[in-house]
Order: structure tokens, then C-alpha cells, then sequence
């Protein structure tokens, strides 16, 4: 019987926004064609910059869902705030100006990002709070950042799955809660930085 109630609740997709909809079929694309987890720094093309699609880290998935779903670039929309507001991001890796190739990468810089274009919403541990296409950050022990999309499945308690790179390639898994949450964004075209 549990089965047939997980089974059924898969099967039900969360309520999704027109953008979250694209956000979350440009990432399911990722799951079993980006197979491997490859942090290392790289020289990108700007903009449209990307790793072979068969690698990346965690933000690669979300970079590449919001590209192919929504036509948003976030290297060129990262790397243009940060030009335009340096002081305003995070300084963890002592660098003294933008770097195109690789701020875009890294999750705090996502972070920085999506609150100062007002996609923050509330952190909290309520799955009916959480929609498909959300960008949920969280911290992996002992202090890795991390970043998901929340997916339009979810389990048999009702709690959303994600799809994300954690180490193992594009998923779609039940990891939601798993990780203390840091941040909570759900992306508005009407508020994106050109």
C-alpha cells in the first residue's frame, strides 16, 4: 500500500508557474546526460558560457535550466552585477574584480544575486511553501555550499523532490529537507536584471 501511495504521489505534479514549469523540464533534461561532478575552474565563452553538458556542479544544473528554460543567462546577468556592484557580493575567494569564468559558479555569488533581485522569499521547513522551479540553497556538511531546484514531484508526505548536482551527476531526489536551508528564491522575469 505504501508503495501505491509514493507511487501515486510522484505522479502528481505541485502546483508550478508558467517560469517555474521551464525551470524544472530544462533540469530534468540534465538528469542522465550530466553524469559527473567537476568543480574545477575553467576559461568559459561569454556570454553563454558552459562546460561539456556531461559535467559541472551544482549550479551548472541551474545555469543551464534557466538558460534553455527561460533564455536567462546567469553569467552575463552575474557577471554585469557584479561589475556594477562588486562591494555587494561575497569576497571568499580574494578576488578583486568580477571574473566572468567562474562567479556565475559558485553559490554564494547565486545568492548575492538572486536577493538583490528580489527572488528571496521565506525559508521554512513547510513543503506546501515550496514550488516547482524554486532555487533552494542549503549547506552541506561540514560547510559546502549547495544549490537545487525544487522539482514538480514530490513524496509520499507531500515534501518536494529536487533536481540537483550533489556529486553524483543531474538528480532527481528526495533531499529537500536533508541539508539546513540557507535560501529560498523563486525566480520573477518582471524583477530580473536585465
Amino acid at each position: 500500500m505504501r508503495l501505491l501511495v509514493l507511487l501515486l504521489a510522484l505522479a502528481i505534479p505541485l502546483h508550478a508557474s508558467e517560469s517555474g514549469s521551464k525551470i524544472v523540464s530544462a533540469a530534468r533534461k540534465q538528469v542522465g546526460v550530466t553524469l559527473y561532478y567537476t568543480p574545477d575552474y575553467e576559461q568559459l565563452a561569454y556570454p553563454g558560457g558552459d562546460l561539456p553538458m556531461h559535467r559541472g556542479v551544482c549550479t551548472d544544473v541551474i545555469i543551464r535550466a534557466l538558460r534553455e528554460g527561460l533564455g536567462k543567462d546567469l553569467q552575463k546577468l552575474v557577471h554585469e552585477d557584479m561589475r556594477a556592484n562588486f562591494s555587494a557580493y561575497p569576497k571568499n575567494w580574494g578576488l578583486s574584480r568580477p571574473d566572468k569564468n567562474i562567479d556565475h559558479r559558485r553559490v554564494p555569488n547565486l545568492q548575492a544575486f538572486f536577493k538583490r533581485s528580489g527572488f528571496a522569499v521565506k525559508v521554512t521547513k513547510d513543503p506546501a511553501d515550496y514550488e516547482a522551479g524554486d532555487l533552494v540553497t542549503c549547506t552541506v556538511p561540514p560547510h559546502l555550499p549547495h544549490v537545487m531546484i525544487v522539482s514538480d514531484k514530490k513524496n509520499a508526505e507531500g515534501v518536494p523532490l529536487v533536481i540537483h548536482n550533489i556529486g553524483g551527476g543531474a538528480q532527481e531526489e528526495d533531499k529537500l529537507f536533508t541539508y539546513p536551508l540557507t535560501g529560498h528564491y523563486r525566480w520573477k522575469d518582471e524583477d530580473a536584471k536585465k
